[in-house]
């Protein structure tokens, strides 16, 4: 192992500006190693051990990059919190990744003061004014800003939805290596990309820092050297200024992103010097092909696709494969392998789509807490995340199909048992489904079907009366942009519902059920 890893790069170049908050402050990481440090002075402190927990509930920036860097460095698990959820969505996280500490952005306030009772009252800090929290000061003033004793590597734990709706922490185990060593066995992700190490590359972090690819490539890229210049709430022609302001080499993207960008004037999408970019990776829900033609002709050779899941493992598209094989979203990374099989676990020939398995050399994860759905997704040491594709005989993959229940919106995983549990218990619905359909924009919009309770009739007053009921239970993200009526829901005699009875017709006409 050698050169690469924050902590070495930070100590060998400490006034390198290794990143950049949304309002314009420039961070040294010297800085940012000092603050680092002295968080992890001061968990220790409170009892943190190595396996431990910590939750950060931080809008994008250096804070939430601190506490990151901080965990990484003492063996502990880091768990970026969406800030879309209610208190009690945050406080079943809280709970169930067992955290040893909460921090808290004084911008989320409200919701993190309805979550604070799962940790104990020393334990929770905010940055700015929180009710109930402490200010981050009272933890790491006094602390030394040296290197902690005993550093071993730590790793993230996010969380992902299952189809029961209740989000599952993915949980690997502690490797036990130098945080270095580690972080520079990470960079293996972006180095599959052809990303180059050190100056002067400059990561664009464009979405929220709690998605896992998020994390994973700009916490890689500072890794490797590079710069993180933090966007706080995306926007089309404010992502094209900041890439000519920072001469912006990478940065991680969703289909989503790229719409709202082509839809852009032609005079502003020419205004400014997008040269720089070199590695514009995209991913999370499948891109148009129309989409992704329009972005390769404007932006050159630079946009790259890839299919993973938190889970590990993976696929890559080139821009010269994606223009060979259009709508592939690529090959297996050479430490990864795909493989596609009927209902049997037998693989299928080529052209036959089946359900998609991955492995990762030397990645193990367990869904913390239910070892029952780990074992579900496994086919002997590959994992699915349920999404339905094809191999061709050149070993491209093609998605056709998420996991029938699965909604893709902007980007976003979201898993309709959740929000069908949520209303099923209002008193004047019988029975109801939620599902994904169309939606030019987002890809995919939620839309609920309810079988209304007997004596109430359908009509608008009762929709929005039940999706009112949300308020405080669901994030507004997972409401349904529009509830229609059945009289009765299909349904088997066993119980089970005929979703895709209900899916289809939404779908005719559309080129792919995704």
């Amino acid at each position: 192992m050698g050169s690469l890893g924050f902590w070495r790069l930070a100590q060998a170049d400490p006034g390198w500006v290794a990143a950049v908050d949304p309002d314009g402050t420039r961070h040294t990481a010297g800085a940012l190693l000092a603050r680092a440090n002295r968080v992890v002075h001061g968990l220790r402190a409170l009892g943190l051990r190595p396996g431990d927990g910590l939750c950060g509930l931080v809008p994008n920036g250096t804070d939430g990059l601190v506490l990151y860097l901080a965990a990484l460095q003492a063996g502990w698990y880091y768990t970026p919190v969406n800030w879309h959820l209610t208190g009690p969505e945050i406080a079943y996280i809280l709970a169930d990744s067992e955290a040893r500490a909460f921090f808290a952005h004084e911008r989320y306030a409200a919701e993190a003061a309805r979550a604070a009772d799962a940790v104990p009252p020393d334990r929770r800090f905010a940055f700015g004014a929180v009710p109930g929290f402490r200010p981050v000061a009272e933890l790491t003033e006094g602390m030394p800003d040296g290197p902690p004793d005993g550093r071993t590597a730590g790793a993230t734990m996010h969380y992902t939805s299952g189809t029961t709706g209740r989000p599952k922490g993915v949980r690997r185990p502690l490797s036990g290596l130098d945080p270095d060593d580690a972080a520079e066995l990470m960079t293996f992700l972006l180095a599959i990309f052809g990303v180059t190490p050190g100056r002067p590359n400059v990561h664009l972090v464009t979405s929220p820092s709690y998605h896992t690819a998020v994390t994973q490539f700009g916490g890689t890229a500072l890794q490797m050297g590079h710069t993180l210049v933090y966007m706080d709430r995306w926007d089309a022609e404010d992502m094209l200024r900041l890439c000519a302001e920072h001469r912006v080499t990478n940065s991680h993207l969703v289909p989503t992103h790229f719409k709202r960008l082509l839809s852009l004037p032609e005079e502003t999408r020419h205004k400014y010097d997008l040269s720089s970019l070199r590695w514009m990776i995209h991913a999370a829900a499948p891109c148009p092909v129309p989409v992704k033609r329009a972005m390769l002709d404007w932006w050159g050779d630079c946009v790259y696709e890839y299919y993973a899941a938190t889970e590990g493992g993976g696929t890559i598209a080139t821009p010269q494969d994606w223009r060979a094989h259009p709508g592939t979203v690529g090959r297996p990374w050479p430490i990864s392998e795909v493989l596609v099989v009927d209902d049997d676990g037998e693989p299928v020939p080529p052209g036959t789509p089946g359900t998609v398995y991955m492995k990762m050399a030397g990645q193990r994860f367990e869904y913390k807490g239910d070892p029952a759905k780990t074992a579900a997704g496994r086919l002997r040491d590959h994992f699915t995340v349920g999404d339905i594709g094809y191999l061709d005989e050149e070993g491209f993959l093609y998605l056709c199909d998420r996991k029938a229940d699965m909604i893709i919106s902007g980007g976003t995983n979201i898993y309709p048992a959740e929000i069908e549990n949520e209303l099923m218990v209002h008193p004047k619905v019988a029975d109801v489904a939620v599902f994904g359909v169309p939606d030019e924009e987002w890809g995919e919009q939620i839309k609920a079907v309810v079988q209304p309770a007997a004596g109430c009739a359908p009509c608008p007053e009762l929709a929005a009366e039940l999706l009112a009921s949300l308020e405080g239970r669901l994030a507004r993200m997972k409401w349904p942009r529009t509830v229609d009526f059945i009289d009765e829901m299909p349904r088997e005699p066993n119980g089970k519902l005929l979703k895709r009875r209900l899916r289809d017709p939404y779908w005719e006409g559309h080129d792919r059920a995704i």
